[in-house]
């Protein structure tokens, strides 16, 4: 009876346990559904656009004027300072006269004294030329007498040797007065000199302008050539950039086309208005020089450094996209019928647009009205699923 209430138990738990497992419910069958990823997506419209670069430069003034000291001397006055503003003619500065004057009455006394030197040497001449017939006279005498043996020959040698003094005096006073036209011309030209120095030691505004650096003041002692100060047009201000070496062609171009190509800077709570006028000739490793000419530029200081965005030739049949719809620098991703689609593109550059900075890229295989992935995934690949949501 035992061994047969043990195998009954047993009996019962196996049959209660398949009567389990034959009642337990169902799971439903697992379904493997495709992740879709959510991005933004813009409509491709083709259009025509000018790329814009950005330069980093310095204003100067490649027409500033340093005014210097004719002369060494003493500066007397000094009318202006610093970022002043002047018109043209306008005292800037005067040097004391005094050091300047004698060296004009020296001049002047030159020219006159040469003057009188040569009215005389012409009366001179005059004299010179009648002792000089004298003296041939009184030879051909003495030689008469040598020859007829009346006459002691050292009377005769003094006789010649007078002549040839006389000769000489006229020869030497002749070309004295050959050469007075020169001495008086150079006589004349320090006479000049000093003239102007004396008018220069007055320095005045040559054009109405902008004084950017006073470097003297009243009482100092200068020397000749030693700069005063500096002044430059307030309308002749440029700014000088760098310019990568691979736009320099298609800048150089075209500026010979005539094209006028525009640029934008920021300074303070200014906005400048530019525009590009020359590419230097010469490279180096960070690029080339540029100009760009400031209008307008009156309440810009000279060396200030400003950054600059130069519009380059327009291009058309581009798209403006943001940076974030490129994928590995070639390559952005066309939605179609919920899938990407990768395309190869063409950069040409760059352009702010509502102030955020979009990338132009030329796309053949991207026509007007085709739905572009604007937001960047680092694991886009062609066919992968996407759902479309607005931005």
């Amino acid at each position: 009876m035992r061994r047969l209430l043990a195998l009954l138990i047993v009996a019962v738990a196996v049959g209660g346990f398949m009567f389990l497992k034959l009642t337990r419910p169902v799971p439903p069958p697992v379904e493997v559904r495709e992740r879709v990823w959510r991005v933004a997506a813009a409509v491709a419209a083709p259009t025509t656009i000018s790329p814009t670069l950005t330069l980093y430069g310095r204003v100067e003034a490649p027409d500033r004027v340093r005014m210097a000291a004719p002369v060494a001397g003493r500066v007397l006055e000094v009318s202006v300072r610093d970022g002043e503003q002047v018109e043209a003619g306008a005292s800037l500065l005067r040097m004391d006269p005094r050091d300047l004057e004698p060296r004009l009455a020296q001049a002047r006394a030159d020219v006159e004294r040469e003057g009188v030197r040569a009215h005389h040497d012409r009366l001179a001449l005059v004299q010179e030329k009648t002792l000089l017939r004298l003296a041939e006279t009184k030879f051909g005498r003495f030689d008469k007498l040598k020859a007829a043996r009346l006459g002691a020959e050292s009377a005769a040698d003094q006789a010649s040797e007078e002549l040839a003094r006389v000769r000489l005096a006229v020869t030497l006073r002749e070309q004295a007065i050959a050469e007075q036209p020169a001495r008086l011309a150079q006589f004349q030209a320090k006479l000049d000199e000093a003239k102007r120095d004396l008018e220069r030691s007055a320095v005045s505004a040559p054009f109405a302008a902008r004084v950017g650096t006073v470097e003297v003041a009243a009482g100092d002692q200068v020397q000749a050539g030693q700069t005063l100060l500096t002044l430059y047009s307030a309308n002749g201000l440029y700014v000088r950039a760098k310019l990568p070496a691979i736009h320099a062609a298609e800048l150089r171009q075209a500026i010979a086309a005539g094209a006028a190509l525009a640029a934008v800077a920021d300074f303070g709570a200014a906005r400048l208005s530019l525009a590009l006028e020359r590419i230097s000739g010469e490279a180096d490793a960070r690029g080339v020089d540029v100009l760009l000419r400031i209008e307008g530029g009156e309440g810009v200081p000279l060396g200030a450094f400003v950054n600059a965005e130069l519009e380059r030739p327009a291009v058309a049949d581009v798209l403006t996209l943001p940076f974030a719809a490129l994928h590995g620098g070639d390559r952005i991703f066309k939605v179609v019928e919920g899938r990407l689609q990768g395309v190869k593109v063409e950069r040409l550059g760059e352009r702010r647009v509502d102030g955020e900075p979009h990338l132009i890229v030329r796309a053949a295989e991207v026509a007007a009205g085709d739905s572009v992935m604007v937001t960047h995934l680092p694991n886009a690949i062609d066919g992968l699923s996407v759902e479309v949501v607005e931005r």
